[in-house]
């Protein structure tokens, strides 16, 4: 999947991808050198790939994820902490882990218009990140109310079907 979606990104300049990673890459000694190789092969611009975990799989394992992201981030790569919200949620994690990116988990904004607590705690993520230097995603952006709040909480970004449908890649590659 990494070198496909290298592949991906030295055919179409300007192209950013993220990769989804499993926790249990975190202590794969052959990875971060076979990524390196491949991210000189190809050429491209690193910071085109932003690797992606989920906090549940980084804070099994946090100093080893710290590792992991720190030395995926030296290669140029951006990293992503994925469904934040939905495992152990520490803000401590989220000051250690030195991710570029959060990405709020769904399940808080699906019923963001209708469920109170959701919009407190949306809206607190989201100053928490800005305030640690991270970009925030909104993941289930389903409805035109939801992207309507999110934007007014500064989510920088938003993901669902609201925004774009799941599509094949190739349609959408095609110069």
């Amino acid at each position: 999947v990494i070198r496909e979606s290298i592949e991906r990104v030295s055919e179409r300049p300007g192209l950013s991808l993220s990769v989804n990673l499993s926790g249990r890459v975190l202590d794969d000694p052959l990875l971060l050198q076979w990524f390196h190789e491949e991210l000189n092969r190809s050429g491209i611009d690193p910071s085109a790939l932003i690797v992606e975990i989920t906090e549940t799989a980084a804070v099994a394992n946090v100093q080893d994820a710290i590792q992991f992201m720190r030395e995926i981030k030296a290669l140029g790569c951006r990293f992503a902490l994925d469904d934040f919200g939905s495992g152990f949620s520490s803000f401590a994690y989220l000051r250690q882990l030195p991710v570029d990116i959060v990405k709020i988990d769904g399940s808080f904004v699906q019923h963001l218009p209708d469920n109170p607590e959701d919009q407190v705690l949306v809206k607190a993520l989201t100053e928490i990140a800005h305030s640690l230097g991270k970009e925030v995603i909104a993941e289930f952006v389903c409805s035109q109310p939801i992207l309507d709040l999110i934007t007014t909480y500064g989510v920088d970004y938003a993901q669902g079907y609201h925004v774009g449908k799941p599509l094949p890649l190739e349609p959408q590659l095609q110069p």
